[in-house]
């Protein structure tokens, strides 16, 4: 045998980042009162590769995305940080350059598909307007362009759709369109903010399976934000868990459902409805509310529903830092729920959820 066989092969290196956010904050307002709804956010995204960004609602999901495309509401801005994509700066571009940006380079899609499409325009004509706009096309080319999309993401009887309006279609249907249109300017990253909502659970799975097949056979990298870890569980790559502003845990998604740290993402976890539970079993609610921006919580923002909580929690913030032998393994926690000690608190947390209302 040769020496070489001993030699272990190197391991891949990870892929480029397309795009990257480098410590976002966002804030509204800019005396006193002003309110930071974002705070330090920094994850990356590689060509091809699917993130999931998961917590409650309020915890800033879609004010990152939104900050990312320049498209905060009036008064919002960032007050810090960079958004690196592909090595450039979007928040150093003018509102101009940034509309080249968005569609061709990272499109949306919106979180409530009947308000994000026009009431008053036909699904045709507003999905013909960006690849006029932007691709160039002449209005008989995009019309056919326009056909290939709805097709391709599954609608039926695509040509005579065009001259339906958003009201006409069904909450599937709409967010097909939407999805259509998001990929018709071929971008290289796809946002999908709550794609699923309010939508029943038969067309939830096609809509998933759609952004993991059109990921697929584009090569698009994709973000899918959303409240619910089982959405992530079969169509993104790694997870950020995000709360107050903040992003607490980020891992590979076999190891946040495998080795969740944070207490916050355990909580997650145990919410979530177990096929084979017992029938009386109660599911495990995490007591309280989230944290209101206005009123920021001292040390760890999650402390006021944290059953491990210490006094350091109360406190100090903790850094985002590896805590175990997995280097993209990162936690913002002072306590360990795994390796702790005090068996009181421990208990105390399982109390807690079984006591919730």
């Amino acid at each position: 045998m040769s020496a070489t066989s001993f030699i272990a092969p190197l391991p891949k290196a990870p892929a480029p980042s397309i795009l990257e956010l480098r410590n976002l904050s966002v804030t509204y307002g800019r005396d006193a009162s002003s309110v930071n709804t974002v705070n330090n956010v920094s994850f990356c995204v590689a060509k091809g590769e699917a993130l999931g960004i998961v917590g409650e609602s309020g915890c800033g999901k879609s004010q990152t995305m939104l900050a990312v495309l320049g498209l905060l509401p009036q008064g919002g801005r960032i007050s810090a940080g960079e958004v690196l994509f592909e090595g450039q700066d979007l928040t150093k571009l003018s509102q101009r350059a940034l509309r080249n940006v968005r569609g061709q380079g990272i499109a949306l899609i919106s979180q409530d598909a009947l308000s994000a499409l026009n009431p008053a325009m036909t699904i045709g004509t507003q999905m013909a307007e960006p690849l006029v706009k932007y691709g160039g096309m002449t209005r008989t080319a995009a019309r056919l362009r326009c056909i290939e999309l709805l097709e391709f993401v599954g609608i039926p009887g695509a040509a005579s759709r065009l001259s339906t309006y958003p009201h006409q279609l069904s909450g599937g249907m709409r967010q097909r369109v939407l999805i259509a249109m998001a990929v018709s300017c071929n971008p290289k990253v796809l946002i999908a903010d709550e794609p699923t909502t309010a939508l029943d659970v038969t067309i939830q799975a096609q809509i998933l399976d759609l952004l993991h097949r059109l990921r697929s056979e584009l090569g698009m990298a994709l973000i899918l934000i959303t409240h619910d870890l089982g959405v992530v569980a079969g169509v993104a790559d790694k997870v950020a868990i995000m709360y107050g502003g903040r992003v607490i845990e980020t891992a590979s998604t076999d190891i946040i459902f495998d080795q969740p740290r944070h207490p916050y993402t355990r909580a997650l976890l145990d919410a979530i409805p177990a096929l084979g539970g017992a029938v009386r079993e109660r599911l495990k609610p995490i007591p309280g509310l989230p944290p209101d921006p206005r009123h920021p919580v001292p040390g760890c923002a999650f402390n006021p529903r944290c059953g491990f909580v210490k006094s350091l929690c109360t406190q100090e913030l903790p850094d985002l830092a590896q805590k175990d032998s997995w280097p993209s393994h990162l936690i913002r926690c002072s306590v360990d729920p795994l390796k702790i000690e005090d068996q009181q608190l421990a208990s105390l947390y399982q109390a807690s959820l079984r006591s919730a209302p």
